[in-house]
């Protein structure tokens, strides 16, 4: 095979998955504001479960951003609480002159403008409520909140990354659609990987790779990630996010 048929598969494994996400997108051309922000019907009712709960959501981005990338948030509840409260970082308030980073009691598993989530983390039980201690902590704590950029970050994704890895009891694996999670910081270019179970090398989001046990090998050419899931069994890819035989949530108490 010579270079220039290896270089047209490359960057057709590259734009394949985004424009067939775009494809699919019924949300192209709708107002946000027509959008539902209703609840998908993910999380538990917090008046029927007393334990301690920490998910992680991720729905694809509004508009033509959706056919590249996801936005990704965090829901805690504390034992025996009657609420969630959510954090996640919206670009468009530090773009009004306020604090991105949004920590509120909110509807955990709302639609993200019509677009239904996934859930990537569901952890629950004992040691939870220190686990959300310390994610509140963190998130009053984001060192880039005055920095935000849609490709290749930091962003929405950066912030969810950054508090994964210092709660790597979290195992947050992020899809290869998650833009923004390997913006690493402006001076860093080596850092655990998002899970906390490897490292990853990446230039400032444009080019990298990530080894990890609960990710795999991901490569990251442009803020494009592609690569393989040897736990889950599948593919990683652009536009698509994860394809995999099978899914699993680590579900059970931190001990």
């Amino acid at each position: 095979m010579n270079v220039t048929k290896a270089f047209c598969i490359l960057l057709g494994f590259l734009f394949l998955g985004p424009l067939l996400a775009l494809g699919g997108d019924n949300r192209m051309g709708k107002a946000w504001w027509q959008a539902s922000r209703e609840s998908a019907g993910l999380a538990p009712d917090a008046n029927d479960v007393q334990d301690a709960i920490v998910q992680v959501y991720a729905a694809r981005a509004f508009s033509w951003r959706g056919a590249l990338g996801v936005h990704t948030w965090i829901s805690t509840k504390p034992t025996s609480a009657k609420d969630y409260t959510v954090y996640h970082l919206v670009g468009w308030r530090l773009r009004r002159g306020d604090d991105p980073v949004v920590i509120q009691k909110d509807i955990p598993d709302r639609l993200w403008y019509d677009s239904k989530p996934e859930i990537l983390v569901d952890v629950r039980g004992d040691g939870v409520d220190a686990i959300i201690a310390r994610i509140d902590n963190l998130a009053r704590s984001y060192p880039y909140k005055e920095e935000y950029t849609v490709w290749p970050g930091p962003n929405s994704n950066t912030f969810t990354a950054w508090i994964a890895r210092q709660v790597p009891e979290l195992k947050l694996d992020l899809p290869p659609t998650a833009i923004g999670k390997d913006w690493l910081g402006s001076n860093s270019i080596i850092d655990k990987a998002p899970s906390g179970t490897g490292y990853q090398l990446s230039l400032w989001g444009l080019l990298g790779i990530l080894i990890a046990k609960e990710e795999g090998i991901e490569v990251n050419i442009a803020g494009l990630n592609f690569g393989v899931d040897f736990k889950d069994i599948g593919l990683r890819l652009p536009g698509l996010g994860n394809i995999v035989a099978r899914r699993s949530h680590d579900q059970a108490p931190i001990k």
